[in-house]
This record gives C-alpha cells, sequence and structure tokens, in this order.
C-alpha cells in the first residue's frame, strides 16, 4: 500500500499539506525477526505498513501476550509514546521483512502547529487508533474465543497463512490446543 493511500484512508488533506507531510516520511526496509519497539522505552516515531507483517506483544508471567497483528495499511504506533511521551508497554516485532514509512514523532507535532490540515490528519488518526483499540478490547472482554476466530477469519483470513498459530493462540486468548479444536469445528 502506497503512502498516499494511506494517508487518505486516515484523512484527505489538501494537495499542499500531503505533500509537506510526505517530506517528513522516510520509507525503511527492516528484516523479519527485527525487534522495532522495545517495552519500556520511549518511541519516537510511527510506521505505516507498505509492506509485511507486525505483531504487538507484552510480557505476563514469562509468556508473550500477543495483542494486535498490523498489515499492510496498518500503522505501528507506541500511543503512550505518541501522546504523553512516556515509555511504551509493549514490544513490536515483524514477522516478515517489512517495508516500512517512517515518520518522527518531533517532526508530526511541529506540522501539527504548522499546518491545521495536518492537525486534523493528527486528530482523525489518534481517533481511528483509539476506535481500533476499543474494537478489540470489547472483543477480548466479551466474545467467545470461537467468536472471536470467526471474526478474525472474516476480517483477516491472511493471518492464518502468515503467523504461527502460536502468535493467533495467544492474541485470541486460548491455548494452541484450544485453537487446534476450534479450527477443527470449522
Amino acid at each position: 500500500m502506497n503512502i498516499d493511500q494511506i494517508i487518505d484512508n486516515i484523512y484527505c488533506i489538501p494537495e499542499t499539506s500531503r505533500l509537506l507531510l510526505k517530506e517528513n516520511i522516510n520509507e525503511v526496509r527492516l528484516p523479519k525477526g527485527y525487534l522495532l519497539f522495545k517495552a519500556d522505552k520511549v518511541e519516537t516515531a510511527v510506521y505505516f505498513i507498505k509492506r509485511g507483517i507486525a505483531r504487538a506483544y507484552t510480557y505476563q508471567n514469562d509468556n508473550e501476550i500477543t495483542f494486535w497483528f498490523g498489515k499492510e495499511g496498518d500503522t505501528i504506533i507506541s500511543m503512550k509514546s505518541y501522546v504523553e511521551n512516556k515509555k511504551g508497554y509493549e514490544n513490536v516485532d515483524l514477522l516478515e521483512e517489512c517495508d516500512l514509512y517512517e515518520l518522527k514523532t518531533t517532526n508530526l507535532q511541529k506540522l501539527f502547529d504548522k499546518d491545521i490540515h495536518i492537525a486534523n490528519w493528527g486528530r482523525k488518526f489518534a481517533e481511528k487508533e483509539l476506535i481500533k483499540t476499543e474494537e478489540r478490547l470489547i472483543s477480548r472482554q466479551f466474545q467467545t474465543a470461537s467468536k472471536r476466530y470467526k471474526q478474525l477469519l472474516t476480517d483477516n483470513p491472511d493471518l492464518l497463512q502468515r503467523v504461527q498459530l502460536s502468535h493467533l493462540a495467544s492474541y485470541l486468548g486460548i491455548t494452541q490446543v484450544s485453537l487446534s479444536r476450534i479450527r477443527a469445528e470449522k
């Protein structure tokens, strides 16, 4: 997915604002297995996935708990770092070689002060990220593992081919054995 599509998916802005924003975005290629974000660190950039897949996780009782997957068109962000300039709680690793668009947070903050259209784009960006987080929370709290799996199949069927089953089971909040049972029922 190209950067213009990603920008427009967040919020359409005038061409002059788009060009100003794009001047501050760099494309980077990082290898599979690269740890992009590390917990307890202030993250200084926002990334948009052009190609590849990533996952966010944290540790609980020495176990990795996956709580997010991102793929083409998605944003990789530590909201705590972005909003409060504080240490984040998530680790983000790349599950495939990734082409990413990198936008330094300090540059984006300066653009917010300079261009009202970019400021509005940033507001819409934060609002959309909040809604995604809320949907994940509600799904995790109120849906059964089987329903969450069905939703995953509907929304992101390609994850089954691109992500290890252990990561999917963790994301769904179940064991790998339970995931195998659910998959066998389908």
